[in-house]
This record gives C-alpha cells, sequence and structure tokens, in this order.
C-alpha cells in the first residue's frame, strides 16, 4: 500500500507540472561580417563553435541587418520593424519611445524570466528606452555609445528588477585606465549564470527564461583607434600572434575568435544543464564589418563576396550571418536561402512562445524555415534606409533582385543577387518592368504604415 500510494504521489506530481515552454538564448554579436565565420566561408579566422552550431542546426545565407549601423539595426530587431519605424533619433542615440514594445516585454508579459548582458544604446536610465522600461528585468552592461565600444569601462550599470533598483557598478579592475577586466568576459559569464539561476525546474514552476547576449565583439573602440591607430581591443592576439598580418586585423581576428569561444561556453553551460532541447538559440550580427579601428575588412574577407562595409546599404553592409539551433526540433545542418531580415526575429520568437503575431510590425515568423516547412507569410520587398532627406540612400530587396538608390537625385541602380553577390553589373537598363516595380514601392514606402 505505501509503494502504491508513493507511485501514485509520483504520478500525481507529474500530472501536475505545467506544460514544458522553450527557452531563448540570443546571441547578438556587433560589426561582425557575414564572411568572418567558417561556416560562412573564412578560411583565416577559427570559429569552431559557432561553426558547430550552424552544423546543429540551420544557417541563414540571405539574412539581413535591420539597418546599416548598430543602433539603429538593434531598434529594428527588438521591435520587429523596419529601422525607420523603430524608434527615434536623440541625443543619446536611437531611443526608443514609451510605446515601442520589444522582444522582452512580450515575453515577460508571457511568463518569461528576462534578462540582457552587453551593450544597451536604445536608451539611458530614466529614459523611455532604458532596458528595464523595455521588458529585462536583469540586465548588466553599457547603456550609452561612448561606454558600449569600450572594452575596459570603469563603471557598467545593473538593474535588479527583484529589487526594482538600477545602480552604477565601479569596475575596480579598470579604475584609471587599467585593463584588469575585459568586458566580453563578465557579460560571458553573466550569460552563464543567467541560464543557470533561471533554469527552470519544479522550484519555478519550470518558468522558460529569454535571454540576450549584446556582445560588443568584435567591434571597433573609435576612441582607442584615434588615440592609437589600432581601435581593436583585447587582451592578446593569441592565437594569431606570428601570423605576418597587421596589428589590427590579427587583434580583429583574435576577438572574432574570442567571441566563438564565449558562445561555446554558454552552449557548454545549456549542455551541463540539460537544457539544450528545450532551448532556442540565436546567433546573429547587428550589421556588417566596420572599416574603423586601422582594420581593412577585405584583409580578412569579413564581407564575403559583397562590397561595401558597416554604414552602407550594400550588400557588405547589411547581409550578416544567422544561425539556429533548437536540439531535436531543427534539423541540423541545413542552409536557409530564404531573404529575411532583423524584424523577423520578434515574430519568430514569439510564435515560439505563444503570443502570436503583433500587430503594427514589419516582420513575419521565420519559425516554418526553422523546422524545415515552406513559408507562406513573406513580404515582397525588404526595405532600409539612412541619412536625412538630402542626403537619403535607399535599398530594397525583392526575391533575387535588390534596387539600390545612393541618393535622392540619383537614378536607382538594380542588382541580380544570385548571379552578382558583388554589386558591380546594373541592370536596371535592362530590366525596365522591375525597375517599375521598385520604383512604385520606393515612391509609397515612406508613407505611414
Amino acid at each position: 500500500m505505501v509503494a502504491l500510494a508513493c507511485a501514485w504521489l509520483v504520478g500525481a506530481g507529474r500530472a501536475a507540472e505545467p506544460p514544458r515552454r522553450t527557452s531563448v538564448v540570443l546571441i547578438l554579436a556587433d560589426d561582425l561580417g557575414y564572411g568572418d565565420l567558417g561556416c560562412y566561408g573564412q578560411k583565416r579566422i577559427q570559429t569552431p563553435n559557432l561553426d558547430q552550431l550552424a552544423a546543429e542546426g540551420i544557417r541563414f545565407a540571405n539574412y539581413y541587418a535591420g539597418a546599416p549601423v548598430t543602433a539603429a539595426a538593434y531598434a529594428s530587431l527588438m521591435t520587429g520593424r523596419e529601422a525607420v519605424r523603430a524608434g527615434a533619433p536623440g541625443s543619446a542615440g536611437w531611443v526608443l519611445r514609451a510605446a515601442d514594445q520589444t522582444i522582452a516585454d512580450w515575453a515577460r508579459a508571457a511568463g518569461y524570466a528576462t534578462g540582457l548582458a552587453g551593450g544597451w544604446l536604445l536608451g539611458e536610465p530614466g529614459t523611455s528606452g532604458a532596458p528595464d522600461r523595455k521588458g529585462f528585468e536583469e540586465f548588466v552592461g553599457c547603456v550609452t555609445p561612448s561606454s558600449a565600444h569600450d572594452y575596459y569601462p570603469e563603471y557598467l550599470w545593473r538593474w535588479e528588477g527583484r529589487t526594482g533598483r538600477g545602480t552604477n557598478i565601479l569596475v575596480y579592475e579598470n579604475v584609471a585606465r587599467k585593463r584588469g577586466l575585459y568586458i566580453p568576459d563578465l557579460y560571458c559569464t553573466a550569460a552563464q549564470n543567467f541560464v543557470r539561476i533561471h533554469r527552470p525546474d519544479k522550484f519555478n514552476a519550470f518558468r522558460p527564461f529569454f535571454f540576450t547576449l549584446a556582445d560588443p565583439l568584435p567591434g571597433a573602440n573609435p576612441e582607442e583607434g584615434r588615440r592609437s591607430g589600432n581601435g581593436m581591443q583585447v587582451p592578446s592576439d593569441s592565437p594569431y600572434s606570428t601570423e605576418p598580418w597587421p596589428a589590427p586585423e590579427k587583434n580583429k581576428a583574435a576577438m572574432i575568435t574570442r567571441l566563438d569561444q564565449d558562445v561555446g561556453l554558454i552552449l557548454a553551460r545549456l549542455k551541463q544543464l540539460r537544457l539544450e532541447e528545450d532551448t532556442l538559440v540565436l546567433f546573429a550580427s547587428l550589421n556588417g564589418p566596420h572599416a574603423e579601428g586601422g582594420v581593412n575588412p577585405a584583409f580578412l574577407q569579413s564581407a564575403g563576396p559583397f562590397r561595401g562595409a558597416k554604414g552602407s546599404l550594400a550588400e557588405g553592409g547589411i547581409r550578416v550571418p544567422l544561425i539556429a539551433r533548437w536540439t531535436g526540433k531543427i534539423p541540423p545542418g541545413r542552409v536557409c536561402g530564404l531573404p529575411c531580415a532583423a524584424w523577423d526575429l520578434l515574430p519568430t520568437i514569439l510564435e515560439l512562445i505563444g503570443t502570436g503575431r503583433p500587430a503594427g510590425i514589419d516582420g513575419g515568423s521565420l519559425l516554418p524555415s526553422l523546422l524545415g516547412q515552406s513559408q507562406t507569410n513573406r513580404s515582397a520587398f525588404l526595405y532600409w534606409e539612412i541619412g536625412d532627406d538630402a542626403h537619403l540612400q535607399q535599398a530594397a530587396r525583392s526575391g533575387d533582385w535588390k534596387a539600390f538608390r545612393p541618393a535622392p537625385d540619383q537614378p536607382l541602380q538594380l542588382y541580380q543577387l544570385t548571379s552578382d553577390p558583388g554589386e558591380k553589373h546594373d541592370a536596371a537598363a535592362d530590366q525596365p518592368a522591375l525597375l517599375a516595380r521598385f520604383e512604385k514601392f520606393l515612391t509609397h514606402v515612406r508613407a505611414p504604415r
């Protein structure tokens, strides 16, 4: 009778468990180019963990940043909207408005634990775009553009939802320009600790989590670049110390490999906690490779087969890596050629966690592609712009074709990206009907939607 009673209690406990929901880890690199990873064709830089992540999941070959610059790209990704509709430029950068809802807002409303470590360029403390006002229960990192690009900051901002307090934390190791604590190391540790502390289990009613690591790697520190000519800050250029490369290139390569190692540590923690089958891991770059800090992007083939770099609407400035792994759900070793963009990640994650597609966004869920199914909810065009009205650049992609207008008074250029990924041959004169279709779209795209 005792044995039967115990068995009944165990069975009852299992029956009472809520259904397991999938957690999400979103890892964002800064200024990582399409060609910076081995799985995207890089030959000089070692990225074994990200290559393995792609082998265990899916790699997107036609994924685009939300914008060619970091803050606008970040806003687009977090809100599921094209950058021009995702916020408003402010004195401190791109500040999200009170009405702008982020992935974290939706995830928290759905019962998820939410956290962020790294740079946040969308609102300083006290503004409408501060991380604690955009759905993150826990945050540690930098909240200004200058500090977000400093790899040895003296202060970090910490928000604890449990206490409802935000505080500036002094990083003693970096006081008086000392370089004792390389800040990506701290962010990686914070990511591992968040996953460990918020692991779904019976003690927290199997509450899932949404965590974002916004890593500054491998972005340059412009201030350091102006001071020394080499803005690629890293404790060591290993394992490239003996390479006959210029110092900035060795440092950048070391930063990318260090980013890869940090990803490996986070993946190892998920494996240790047996969370691989219950966690979607997304890795993406916010925008293309930079030409700051003394680095020549062409040296390491960072832009892959494309022209342009950060700040440009050419392919090299906006086409970037996206890798997803969800063990047991995403078939391994796949490459997806679907054209998609950063604003698609919000509806993808929200469909996964069960909230559905919010109204007023521009993105569409990529979940069918992740699961090996056909996509039917794609927008006819992807759209980007940069600059003010007098210096506006515009670009749009539809299918395999891309249109680019370098200035308001210049003619529209047209490229067939499958046969001409480097955008070398303007086909506008040969495709009048297609050109007219793009012209019509660009005429109306800036109207309120």
